[in-house]
């Protein structure tokens, strides 16, 4: 695993969950940062964890607005870090932050777009580019539609295999037990990106390459990154591996 120079000075991580996942996801992540001087708050997005707005209603701009909401909320610059899905929140969030109030963005296995991109055109740009030595997607073969077309959940036979296979029972369990459903409208929702405000916002990724979900290397290069880090972890290393997650976030300049 590649690493940057860490660095003392304080900075603040604004973390954001990906899809059917809520704040609580980072209930490890939180005090090992905190323990190092930093400060580190998670949100629930619209429809997650504590949040109660009805799922069919939410769009792209609802997530996005939780985010900025929350970083004009705090002194100085933050660290928005993305999860899976929330690469396209973290995207669009910083576009309207601008870099003066994003020190760095932090994709965390996550979808990393272009202008242009939804989530659902990177995921089939993602499946067209996999090959037969990529991990097989387990995760689309299990994606559960409702009838409406407005939200999917995870088939919960198949959702420990997917997102947590090298994690603790507990945390196995604790996970399970708290996954929601996911509304539809974010996914396929072009996001509208400049060159100048999010091109110029240094970015880095984060490869969980033992991931069941999905490979994402080619989505590790979709957009230059300032450096791309690799961990031998299921796409949830917030459960397997906090502390060399921790490590990655806080050497990060």
């Amino acid at each position: 695993m590649k690493k940057e120079a860490f660095s003392p000075s304080f900075k603040t991580y604004l973390l954001i969950h990906g899809a059917w996942h809520g704040a609580w996801c980072w209930n490890k992540v939180i005090p090992l940062l905190q323990a190092k001087g930093h400060k580190a708050i998670a949100i629930d997005l619209p429809g997650h964890g504590q949040d109660t707005q009805p799922l069919p209603d939410i769009t792209l701009e609802d997530y996005v607005q939780a985010v900025v909401k929350t970083a004009t909320d705090q002194q100085g610059q933050i660290i928005l870090v993305g999860h899976s899905m929330a690469g396209i929140v973290i995207s669009q969030a910083a576009e309207k932050l601008g870099p003066q109030k994003v020190q760095a963005l932090l994709y965390l296995d996550a979808f990393l777009p272009r202008n242009g991109d939804s989530l659902f055109a990177l995921v089939e740009a993602t499946l067209q580019r996999l090959t037969s030595d990529s991990r097989r997607p387990h995760l689309v073969e299990n994606i559960i539609i409702s009838h409406d077309h407005k939200t999917n959940w995870v088939n919960r036979e198949m959702a420990a295999q997917i997102f947590c296979h090298d994690c603790l029972e507990e945390d196995k369990a604790f996970a399970l037990s708290r996954l929601s459903k996911e509304p539809i409208a974010p996914l396929a929702t072009p996001l509208h990106l400049t060159d100048q405000v999010y091109g110029v916002i240094p970015k880095y990724y984060i490869l969980c390459t033992e991931s069941q979900d999905m490979d994402k290397t080619f989505l590790s290069t979709h957009v230059p990154c300032q450096q791309v880090y690799t961990l031998s972890s299921s796409h949830s290393p917030f459960f397997s591996m906090p502390e060399k997650l921790v490590e990655i976030f806080t050497g990060i300049n």
